[in-house]
């Protein structure tokens, strides 16, 4: 059935790291064919979310019965349609990876569609609401697993946020989906800024600053951890992308945002003349209350901390978060994924240029 030959993860011996020039390269997987299998075996059940680059339905395989997730692709490069397939193809088997397992067109209209294994996910905005301390270390520590594992192959997700992690909490089953703005890191490399939903753009993305890597994907998770633990969501709540960075700054405070950037010679926007103004550091303590204190600890704010802090090269990363002592009670109480290594560990730190 699977359309696109089996490609292992891009990994040696014991969970090193392959070297990021090993990866291809936009030209290299641009010429990458993809072979397209007939849409006839699979039916729609429903749609189930729409996106700026794809429609996504519920269906399933008529030969075998089986749910899936069909997500129809808009007009769109091929490049992108490419890089995204080969993303899949990288990180195939990986822990917490929604799996890609069929490549289909239909032979009409010529719409092309990626076929994904099927998660029962309940919608973050009734699921969250309902988690318990130890449900909320439990799914961060998952989303680490797999972002732990997507950058040690090389990659950067750059879309992290709640509608992107898909939580079956029945089977306590979690999923990082759409690979769709997921890219390939090179050190040394400018990459686009228009990537991440507002919400959850690292300041390094505001203020235009193109040469960052892996650690993006940390603010992301910061600052949906931070919409978790306190109940507020989302926790960084700007109305443009102008926004976003004062709203940013109101917590982490003004003169932080400017050692920052004097320590990466990056010009702020003129526009920031008039709304920016100046702002004290806010204490975690300060977004504490009667609704969210028992989902916050002293561990949770260090890790907080952590990862919601403007220079990138600060950041921890997920190798180093799923060590945290926030994450101890989560490591004492998940069976271990292979008779060695707990989940998470095993695989290599991946320098973050």
């Amino acid at each position: 059935m699977a359309s696109v030959s089996p490609v292992p993860a891009a990994t040696g011996a014991g969970g090193q790291a392959a070297n990021p020039q090993q990866f291809l390269t936009d030209t290299d997987y641009e010429s990458m064919p993809i072979h397209w299998n007939d849409c006839e075996d699979y039916e729609i059940i429903r749609k189930v979310g729409r996106g700026k680059y794809s429609e996504v339905f519920e269906g399933w395989k008529v030969s075998c019965e089986d749910k899936v997730i069909v997500k129809c692709l808009k007009p769109v490069r091929q490049r992108k349609i490419k890089r995204e397939i080969k993303i899949l193809q990288n990180l195939r088997g990986g822990p917490n990876v929604i799996q890609l397992l069929d490549t289909v067109r239909d032979p009409g209209s010529k719409t092309p569609s990626l076929v994904f294994e099927h998660v029962a996910n309940t919608d973050f905005k009734i699921l969250y609401p309902t988690l318990t301390d130890m449900d909320i270390r439990y799914y961060i520590h998952e989303l680490l697993v797999a972002l732990a594992f997507a950058h040690a192959n090389g990659v950067m997700h750059r879309d992290v946020k709640p509608h992107n992690v898909m939580i079956d909490h029945s089977q306590r089953k979690l999923r990082l989906i759409d690979w769709g703005l997921a890219e390939f890191y090179c050190p040394g490399t400018e990459y686009n800024v228009r990537v991440a939903s507002r919400y959850f753009k690292g300041p390094e993305l505001l203020v235009d600053y193109r040469e960052y890597d892996y650690s993006l994907d940390m603010w992301s998770l910061g600052a949906m951890f931070a919409g978790m633990i306190f109940r507020k969501e989302p926790f960084f709540h700007g109305h443009d992308n102008y926004d976003q960075l004062v709203k940013i700054a109101k917590v982490l405070g003004t003169d932080e945002l400017y050692a920052y950037l004097d320590k990466y010679d990056v010009q702020l926007d003129r526009h920031y003349d008039g709304i920016l103004g100046r702002h004290t550091r806010k204490s975690w303590h300060s977004f504490v209350n009667r609704d969210n204190q028992h989902l916050v600890s002293p561990e949770a704010l260090d890790f907080l901390d952590q990862c919601l802090r403007y220079d990138h090269k600060t950041r921890i990363t997920p190798q180093d978060a799923l060590q945290h002592a926030y994450f101890a009670p989560v490591k004492a109480s998940v069976p271990r994924r292979d008779g060695n290594t707990q989940q998470g560990e095993g695989f290599a730190n991946v320098s973050q240029g």
